[in-house]
């Protein structure tokens, strides 16, 4: 069975804001959301809602489609 999609998810945005040069804190700053929420979704624990996904893409200057990138 292949792995979740969220745990995916959660490793692309890893990648993306450490790319960034990017704390789970400030990212979390940038985006609007709390640190911990960034770090939940960050481990897969998270059904990350459409609003979060566009605040986010926002945040690591990227399109939505990018975070989306390799998940399927």
């Amino acid at each position: 069975m292949s792995k979740d999609p969220r745990k995916k998810f959660g490793e692309r945005i890893r990648a993306l804001r450490k790319e960034a040069g990017l704390s789970q804190e400030e990212l979390a700053n940038v985006a609007g959301l709390h640190r911990t929420y960034v770090g939940a979704i960050e481990r897969g624990e998270r059904n990350i809602s459409l609003l979060n996904i566009v605040q986010l893409s926002r945040a690591l200057r990227v399109t939505p489609a990018d975070l989306l990138e390799g998940i399927s």
